[in-house]
């Protein structure tokens, strides 16, 4: 989803090329989709345990080196410049996205069961560092960006257990 909507939305807002040809050759190449079809592609090849594991070892390094990356750029001085556009996200994000997303799912799917919360939990989650990253390499308000996610996930550690027991009593 991020590689093809998250890309195409973050080009318009942008005003980084918006033709239809200049959308499809970011989103071609994009570099965690290349990294999907290549996964996908190599799948059925059987590596020696060493390449294994060291493959696995750079992988465990991805997820903190994204969060260093967009975490060296949160400045908290900034905060006073955003404080409408950024309350105005973490609520999106962290209360009313995940609260539509319940009502369509329980009240007009009317779905139920282990998946359904599991699904609406992941819903109510901190902002995704990947997004950060595409609308940070887009200019899309990098410091709003950054304090969306530095913010946002601490926020989301008081949000989640009120999400969980919300979903628990559903």
């Amino acid at each position: 989803m991020l590689g093809t909507l998250g890309v195409t939305v973050a080009c318009v807002c942008s005003n980084s090329g918006t033709s239809g040809r200049s959308i499809a050759l970011r989103i071609v190449t994009f570099p965690p989709l290349i990294a999907l079809v290549a996964a996908l592609l190599l799948s059925p090849i059987e590596y020696p345990a060493w390449i294994a594991g060291l493959l696995q070892r750079v992988g465990d390094t991805m997820a903190p080196l994204a969060l260093i990356s967009v975490g060296l750029q949160l400045r908290l001085d900034q905060f006073a410049g955003q404080r409408i556009s950024l309350g105005l996200g973490l609520a999106f994000k962290l209360v009313l996205g995940p609260l539509a997303i319940a009502l369509l799912y329980v009240l007009v799917l009317r779905r139920e069961g282990e998946t359904t919360r599991i699904t609406l939990f992941e819903s109510a989650m901190g902002p995704q560092i990947g997004g950060a990253i595409v609308a940070i390499q887009h200019g899309l308000n990098p410091q709003l960006v950054t304090l969306m996610v530095g913010i946002g996930i601490l926020l989301s550690f008081l949000t989640l257990p009120a999400w969980w027991w919300v979903l628990s009593t559903v």
